[in-house]
């Protein structure tokens, strides 16, 4: 399986990766930036904030067959007496706001396609179940991520609900990266999980809605 993938957050990082792999296999890939451009035949970069309207003539008007909602961003793990509520509404605004954005905008073109897929990068630490047993309550990690990793994963849910039949959607932890944004455990290489997503995506994956890890099992939502 080949075809066009949209992926955003393609500057650095995950997304950089999966854009540069998605391209090596033969993939069309539109690569959105806020800045910077990616050096492939096969990668036509597009200056994209998550948090503006999307413009959707950016995309031209041929189907999309994947769309990777990757762009995200965290905050300071800062103790309640200090946390900023104002980093909560910024953190739900690019991880799922941001999203919804592109789904809304590319939806037709989506649906144009033979088995079109959304991939939404989201975290181990969105899932209530595992919160809520206190997996990771020796982690230092903010409220804004957690609260919206935890909302972008029932944007996910909804939907995979919505548009059954028509678009899948999943939910993907891409494991422990080394990247700017690292965990203290983290382990993989951006390079390593990227091929273990592109893999996934070729292969059809499981079904819709799944909440899935590169580096390990299925999650809880």
């Amino acid at each position: 399986m080949t075809g066009t993938a949209v992926v955003t957050g393609a500057s650095r990082g995950f997304g950089r990766a999966l854009a540069l792999e998605l391209a090596g296999r033969g993939w069309d890939v539109i690569a959105g930036v806020r800045d910077g451009s990616l050096d492939h035949p096969r990668i036509r970069t597009v200056v994209l904030d998550v948090r503006e309207p999307v413009d959707d003539t950016l995309f031209g008007d041929g189907p999309i067959d994947v769309l990777v909602n990757n762009a995200g961003v965290g905050a300071p793990a800062d103790p309640i007496e200090t946390a900023d509520p104002a980093a909560v509404l910024n953190a739900v605004d690019v991880n799922v706001a941001g999203p919804m954005r592109l789904v809304q905008a590319l939806l037709p073109r989506l649906e144009k396609a033979p088995d079109p897929l959304i991939v939404n990068l989201t975290s181990r630490l969105g899932s209530l179940n595992a919160q809520a047993e206190g997996r990771f309550a020796d982690r230092r990690t903010s409220y804004a991520y957690k609260i919206s990793k935890a909302a972008q994963n029932m944007l996910t849910i909804s939907l995979a609900q919505e548009l059954a039949g028509r678009v899948r959607c999943w939910a993907v932890h891409p494991g422990a990266l080394t990247t700017a944004m690292a965990s203290i455990d983290a382990r993989t290489a951006p390079e390593e999980a990227a091929v273990r997503l592109a893999d996934l995506i070729e292969k059809g994956g499981p079904p819709s809605p799944s909440f899935l890890s590169l580096d390990g099992p299925d999650l809880s939502w």
